[in-house]
């Protein structure tokens, strides 16, 4: 039987969640990636798009709106995913820092089957513009305000993330 995380971010079940989300793709760098989050079934989102190595690009990402998600005390964020073969990135953001730095765990997922991964805080790493930032821990999960997916790394073409739940325990 299928267990939910303790405490459940987001579940979709509310296509409304999805509307949180905005894409940020190479675009903003001259790039010709585009992505977006959409509502794949009933319960199920998918970041979706096109990556384009055109123009130096080859990144394209979803993030959703800042919020304070009532994280104080979580260990790690828990989510059910299903991939395409695709190594993605798991993003999150907290406030009053530039718009490229982030702190990211891959999400290296076989194509096809749901999977539930278990991204601990401290697995997440410091980065701006892709590059490891130095001398940085990883993120409070009570300042977190933002989370989200990417795709980079020259992965041309298309690609689809399904995101069943997020939660953290």
């Amino acid at each position: 039987m299928e267990q939910r995380p303790p405490h459940l971010l987001l579940d979709f079940d509310d296509a409304a969640e999805i509307d949180w989300f905005a894409p940020i793709d190479d675009a903003v760098m001259g790039g010709a990636s585009s992505s977006r989050l959409v509502q794949a079934a009933p319960g199920v989102a998918a970041f979706t798009g096109t990556v384009s190595l055109e123009n130096n690009g080859g990144f394209a990402s979803v993030r959703s709106r800042p919020r304070e998600w009532g994280m104080a005390g979580a260990v790690a964020l828990v989510l059910r995913l299903r991939g395409d073969g695709k190594v993605y990135r798991l993003n999150v953001r907290t406030p009053n820092t530039p718009s490229a730095f982030r702190f990211e765990a891959p999400l290296d997922l076989p194509a096809g089957a749901w999977h539930e991964v278990e991204v601990p805080f401290a697995a997440l790493r410091a980065k701006a513009f892709g590059r490891p930032v130095p001398l940085v821990g990883p993120p409070d999960p009570a300042r977190v305000r933002q989370i989200g997916f990417m795709i980079s790394d020259r992965q041309a073409g298309p690609f689809r993330l399904e995101i069943d739940r997020v939660g953290w325990r």
